[in-house]
């Protein structure tokens, strides 16, 4: 988070890591699975899950799933947001859901 704030401050674009298809299983049958797999500074795992932090202008993307690639429910889901942002309230959550991967955008300014 201490990366991911920085960067918003600074106002430098919050990127998605280079793709490494080593990383990825070619069993996997959406590529957002295996999203933030390579080690970066804007994603981690909280039990089962992966998060993922990409900057799209003045929001932020938060890209939800599974460590084993297995369907997500939006309920979940929160459970990760809510550990990753708990500052964030939930109505300023904006939710584009998946079967794979739960997607979840809010403003930069939240978290400042």
């Amino acid at each position: 988070m201490e990366a991911l704030l920085a960067d918003i401050r600074a106002n430098r674009m919050v990127k998605l890591p280079p793709f490494d298809p080593a990383l990825s299983s070619p069993a996997e049958r959406f590529a957002l699975t295996s999203v933030g797999i390579e080690p970066n500074a804007y994603g981690g795992t909280f039990g089962p899950y992966r998060y993922q932090f990409e900057g799209e202008e003045d929001l932020l993307h938060l890209i939800v799933t599974q460590q084993n690639s297995l369907p997500l429910t939006v309920e979940e889901a929160r459970k990760v947001v809510a550990f990753v942002v708990p500052q964030v309230p939930p109505a300023m959550l904006w939710l584009k859901p998946g079967e794979y991967s739960q997607h979840f955008y809010f403003g930069h300014d939240v978290l400042l």
